[in-house]
C-alpha cells in the first residue's frame, strides 16, 4: 500500500505507451483498432497475473506485424489464424509445465542473431515501397518488395555454413 501512488503512476505511463501501438499493430495487421485494444488489456491483465516478477511490464511488439499480416494471409482466413494462436498458446502452456525452456541453450545465439536479422531485412524491404511512395501496380516491384519465402536453392542446408555458424571452424578444400 506505500507505492500504491508511484505504482498507479507508472501504470499511466506504461499504458499511454502502450495504447497507441496497440492501435497501430492492429492495424498494420489489418484489425480494428479495437481489436488492438483489447488485446493490449487482456495481456496487461494475463502477465500480471501470472508473471512471478514483481516489475513485469508487457506490451506488444511491432516486429511481429510482418509475421501475423503474412500468416492471416498464408492461412487464408483470420479465424484459422486464432485457431492457430489457441494452439500455439497450449503449446506454449505445455512447454511451460514441462520446463522445456532450459533446452533453449542449446541455440546457438548465431541462429538467435541471424532471426533477427532476418526479421530486419523483412521490415526494411517491406517499407521501401511506403518511403519511395510506390502505391502502382506493378507486379516486378510489388514481388521485389514483398516477404516471401526463400527459393529452394537458398533452403538447402550448407555444411560449410553449418559448420561455421556452429563454430568448429571447417577447412577449405583445396582443389589438388
Amino acid at each position: 500500500m506505500n507505492t500504491l501512488r508511484q505504482d498507479s503512476l507508472a501504470g499511466i505511463v506504461v499504458f499511454l505507451v502502450a495504447l497507441p501501438l496497440c492501435l497501430g499493430i492492429a492495424q498494420a495487421s489489418g484489425l480494428p483498432p479495437f481489436v488492438g485494444l483489447l488485446t493490449g488489456i487482456i495481456g496487461g491483465l494475463v502477465v500480471t497475473t501470472l508473471s512471478p516478477s514483481r516489475f513485469a511490464v508487457s506490451g506488444p511488439a511491432a516486429g511481429l506485424v510482418t509475421i501475423v499480416v503474412a500468416a492471416i494471409e498464408s492461412l487464408g482466413s483470420f479465424s484459422v489464424f486464432l485457431m492457430a494462436l489457441v494452439l500455439a498458446g497450449v503449446l506454449q502452456l505445455l512447454f511451460g509445465i514441462l520446463r522445456a525452456g532450459r533446452f533453449i541453450s542449446l541455440v546457438p545465439a548465431s541462429v538467435i542473431k541471424g532471426m533477427l536479422a532476418a526479421i530486419g531485412i523483412l521490415l526494411i524491404m517491406q517499407q521501401i515501397p511506403v518511403a519511395l511512395r510506390y502505391g502502382g501496380r506493378d507486379r516486378t516491384c510489388r514481388r521485389w518488395f514483398r516477404a516471401t519465402p526463400l527459393s529452394p536453392s537458398l533452403r538447402l542446408p550448407s555444411p560449410r555454413a553449418a559448420c561455421s555458424c556452429s563454430g568448429c571452424g571447417a577447412r577449405r578444400l583445396s582443389a589438388g
